[in-house]
């Protein structure tokens, strides 16, 4: 069953290790990979656009890439996408260096085959060796001969029906409204033995997570007054066991009152392990699937219009991975493509957009009106929730619902807010607003559809056909809408956009730098720029487009022309000539949008009220679908912008005034050149939005975190009191009960920090030298955060060789043909590999035991000098912005420092690279953990030394 081909694999950077198909193994450079494989054909690899690049080809032309059979074999299960990583799935054992994981490739499609084959008569593979022959009459799949041998169908014929997975997949069916819930509180003895339950006979003793149980349960007991919900504030150290902690409580509240909690976390690593855990609570997969629904955004689900139209006009190109998502469509558990037990890796296999455009992106849903809807992953998902007992999801999902009065899912009484150090955040970017180029042009799609180009945008108009011949009172508020929509950026406006005059000659690198210290000045001084546009320069446009060109050219007069950062910004005031009248402009256009629209909601929601008017089941959800769109879709932004641009014909705030809003103007860069501007606008402190519109209407909140307090205060009153300000708890009435539960690792035995102080952190070279010896030091296992990508990619390049040299993988982020999550898959599965990231990656490392024995800091985190943080710096630090920074950059360390100890057994070393580190932002660090400052080579003997003891 096994294609005569040779096996490859690249274990770093210009280094291959070859198997030919009589055995031979053999060591090649990059440039003699060509002439191997041109003598011996397209090979078996693992990740075939990596290994590509790799080795610096543009390609590899009809590879035999394992993860598409995986992916073929067994649909909707793990695997992290290297020889290890799928040796480790199949239960084989791993490989040991680049010759052991080449001559294991083929095995590994022998262990696949064998697998498809054992189960060739399981429902699942139903019509799979038709989907595998229509694969190879369209698109040559290299697979399709060894499937069907496994699949004993050597002269199936090929079905074009094999991707129609949508005939086979079940309806959901509508259920009875719930009974209103009931309010029978849980008692701390109850979450305690609930806990004692999941954990079974003979689990270990952790007192510590019975306290936090019996804590949380306080969540859980009936609320007094409206508005005041029971409220828990809870910090439990990493270790104590706080998921299971809370889902005990979590599932007795909700088995006894017949309602869901709503379990919020942060991260998808969070949700992955939440999703292990909830196992232990309910073992059995189907009683699993109907108590515990995950829920994301429409646009993370796999849209079954979408893909039915991919599929009806697929290039051959694509048609590989459409057969493979029709693999996985069939086994999925909820059709999650961003996440769950879609594999990552799947869509970097395939030309761009062939997987991720299979979601709703752009809120192109109809509903009722599509033929699939009655099968929709996401209608099986709101219907699942609406009788599960815990419902996961993430915060921003969370809080635009419970803004939204619930959503589609209904309010929800019950909350917990996992990795609650992220609630300001998560509240930060959910309302917050933008009026830029990219948002106006999505409305405007929205609205008139594609208006000629490729694709399915449908438009208003579409989407209400059915309705108008019925209910002509509609066709002239829809005409004057279509006709005002036209003020909107049309397509093609980036184009335009890009033929505009440049200011500046030549931009700075990409690069999202960090500033030197917080307490200097944190934008470049105001300046007029040689060279900017003025209104003359522009071109004849929409309104829109006229004030997007205005903005651009208030923010290169304001900033300075050499300013290093990836994107510019600048404050509101003072306006630029060009600005008021183009804002007017807008202003005039969107309220004459507006208008219609408002007009056009209210027509139809006088129909669905009209008791004399006999509406058939499919026009009112029709109707209804259409009402609630215009206002989600149009009216809520329209709103917002219109509030934005009256704030430009508004005096600026007094010096010191405090603001409701931070307004300012952005210009958005990609690879040096401008590709959109826009008005933002964020809430000064977005936890008051979160504390009245999410917190408040609540019954109960548990907000749970191993991180909430600020260390390194010596008052624990005050500790407290900024964990609630940063959580929005100081915004209700009532005051949380609070709760402080220690780690139970030892982190002064097992761990040891060092500040690198004999290095020059501005040198990429001294930075790259420095990490080099201390990943050696480490024999891998080593995670490197850096604060600019630029940075990232000069340190990738000059020690990549010589990790190849000791055999130790080096991967990265923004380097790597792959997304952050693949990456750390793979760095989980590979223990001596090293993964080099942005400082943002902290969040989604989640790596127990030896594969991350070492974490090196390029430099400390400071915030960002924006508009934004300087406002809250000045307003939020309650007199003290230099200790605002300082909480920032101190909580960032600790994040990052309890990414190394994530079992009582685990060991770590945690280094920085910066010698101008305060010693401030260091007390922050775990109780027992005393940093020392020592030269660079003082600290790589001594993490050799640590690391070696067991």
């Amino acid at each position: 069953m096994l294609p005569d081909a040779p096996a490859l694999v690249a274990p770093a950077p210009g280094r291959a290790a070859l198997l030919t198909p009589d055995g031979e193994l053999s060591l090649l450079r990059a440039a003699q990979v060509p002439a191997a494989l041109r003598e011996l054909g397209p090979p078996i690899c693992v990740h075939a656009p990596a290994t590509a690049r790799r080795l610096n080809l543009p390609g590899l032309p009809g590879a035999w890439d394992l993860l598409e059979l995986f992916a073929f074999c067994l649909p909707a299960q793990p695997a992290p996408p290297t020889p290890r990583g799928l040796a480790l799935a199949l239960e084989m054992p791993p490989p040991t260096d680049a010759e052991s994981a080449a001559a294991l490739l083929p095995e590994i499609a022998t262990e696949l085959l064998r697998r498809l084959a054992r189960a060739r008569n399981a429902p699942l593979n139903r019509d799979a060796g038709a989907l595998a022959a229509r694969l190879a009459e369209a698109a040559d799949w290299p697979w399709t001969p060894s499937v069907l041998a496994a699949l004993g169908q050597p002269g199936i014929r090929p079905s074009r029906d094999a991707l129609k997975v949508w005939r086979v997949l079940p309806d959901w069916e509508e259920a009875a409204p719930p009974p209103p819930p009931g309010s029978h509180p849980v008692s701390p003895a109850e979450a305690r033995a609930k806990l004692a339950e999941i954990l079974g006979e003979g689990a270990e003793q952790r007192p510590s997570q019975a306290d936090f149980a019996s804590a949380a349960s306080l969540a859980f007991t009936p609320r007094d007054l409206p508005g005041e919900p029971r409220l828990v504030l809870a910090e439990a150290g990493t270790g104590t066991g706080k998921t299971l902690g809370y889902v005990a409580p979590a599932s007795l509240w909700a088995e006894r009152n017949g309602a869901p909690v709503w379990i919020a976390t942060y991260t998808r690593n969070l949700q992955r392990q939440l999703d292990q855990e909830l196992a232990r609570l309910y073992p059995d997969p189907e009683e699993r699937r109907q108590k515990v629904v995950i829920r994301k955004g429409r646009e993370n689900y796999l849209c079954l219009l979408n893909y039915d139209e991919a599929v009806s006009g697929a290039m051959p190109a694509r048609l590989v991975a459409l057969g493979l998502v029709a693999r996985w469509a069939l086994a999925t558990r909820d059709g999650d493509l961003l996440g769950g037990d879609f594999p990552g890796w799947l869509a970097e296999l395939f030309p761009a957009g062939a997987i991720s455009l299979l979601a709703d992106r752009r809120g192109e849903c109809i509903h009722s009106a599509c033929p699939h809807w009655k099968r929709c992953y996401v209608e099986h998902s709101i219907r699942r929730a609406a009788t599960a007992n815990l419902v996961v999801a993430n915060h921003a999902l969370v809080m635009v619902q419970a803004a939204l009065g619930g959503g589609d899912d209904g309010p929800a009484l019950r909350y917990v807010f996992d990795e609650g150090h992220h609630l300001f955040d998560a509240a930060d970017g959910a309302f917050s607003a933008e009026l830029s180029g990219a948002e106006m042009a999505e409305l405007r799609r929205w609205l008139l559809g594609n208006e000629g180009g490729r694709g399915r945008a449908r438009g208003l108009r579409r989407r209400l056909e059915e309705l108008l011949a019925e209910h002509p009172a509609l066709v002239p508020p829809l005409d004057l809408t279509e006709h005002s929509a036209r003020a909107l950026p049309a397509s093609g406006w980036w184009d335009r956009w890009a033929a505009l005059p440049e200011a500046d000659a030549e931009r700075a690198e990409d690069e999202d730098e960090m500033p030197e210290d917080p307490r200097g000045p944190s934008l470049p001084a105001p300046g007029a720029a040689p060279g900017i546009p003025r209104r003359a320069a522009f071109r004849d446009g929409t309104p829109a487009e006229d004030f997007l060109r205005a903005v651009r050219a208030q923010v290169l007069a304001r900033t300075a022309e050499g300013d290093p950062l990836y994107d510019a910004e600048c404050d509101l005031h003072p306006l630029h000539d060009d600005l008021p009248e183009a804002a007017a402009a807008l202003e005039t256009a969107l309220e004459s949008l507006r208008d219609p629209l408002k007009h056009l909601g209210k027509l139809i929601t006088d129909l669905l009220e009209d008791p004399d008017l006999e509406l058939e089941t499919g026009a009112r959800i029709r109707l209804e679908t259409a009402s609630r769109s215009i206002d989600r879709r149009a009216l809520m932004p329209l709103t917002a912008w219109l509030a934005m641009l009256r704030r430009l014909r508004e005096d600026p705030n007094e010096p010191g005034q405090r603001p409701t809003y931070v307004d300012w103007l952005a210009l958005t860069r990609r690879e040096g050149r401008d590709i959109d501007s826009g008005l933002h606008r964020h809430w000064l402190d977005p936890t008051v939005p979160f504390a009245t519109q999410v917190a408040a209407p609540a019954h109960g909140v548990l907000i749970a975190s191993a991180t909430l307090r600020d260390a390194a205060r010596q008052d624990p009153e005050a500790a407290w009191r900024e964990a609630e300000a940063r959580t929005g708890v100081q915004h209700l009435p009532s005051p949380a009960i609070r709760a402080a539960l220690p780690s139970p690792f030892d982190y002064a035995a097992n761990t040891r920090a060092f500040v690198v102080e004999d290095i020059t952190r501005e040198s990429p070279g001294q930075i790259a030298a420095a990490m080099q010896q201390l990943f050696l030091a480490a024999g891998g296992g080593a995670l490197g955060l850096f604060t600019a990508i630029r940075r990232l990619r000069e340190v990738h390049a000059r020690i990549a060789p010589a990790l190849a040299e000791a055999g130790l993988p080096l991967y990265a982020q923004h380097v790597d043909a792959m997304d952050s999550a693949t990456l750390v898959d793979i760095f989980r599965a590979e223990e001596d590999s090293c993964l080099l990231g942005t400082d943002a990656l902290r969040d989604g490392v989640d790596v127990p035991g030896r594969a991350l024995r070492l974490l090196v800091f390029d430099r400390v985190p400071w915030p960002r000098p924006s508009i934004l943080h300087r406002e809250r710096r000045i307003h939020l630090s309650g007199g003290r912005p230099s200790a605002y920074d300082d909480a920032i950059a101190r909580h960032r360390l600790r994040q990052a420092f309890g990414r190394l100890i994530r079992r009582a057994d685990d060991r770590g070393v945690f280094v920085l690279l910066d010698p101008r580190t305060p010693s401030r932002l260091l007390a922050g660090l775990p109780e027992g953990v005393t940093p020392q400052r020592l030269g660079l080579a003082e600290t790589v003997r001594q993490t050799t030394a640590f690391l070696a003891e067991r």
